[in-house]
């Protein structure tokens, strides 16, 4: 079965486990937040916190 927004997911989720396993556990939410939209961005995708 296909999703509409698919593969645009599965970019996001790969970028979240990427930045996960990059910086661990413990830090605060804003860390990953900000890590992820570093991430986003370098793969030309279209985000703002």
């Amino acid at each position: 079965m296909q999703f509409k927004y698919q593969e645009i997911t599965e970019k996001i989720i790969k970028v979240f486990y990427n930045v996960y396993n990059s910086l661990g556990y413990g830090f605060l939410e804003r860390v990953y937040e900000n890590a992820m939209i570093i991430e986003l961005k370098s793969l030309n995708l279209n985000c703002e916190k």
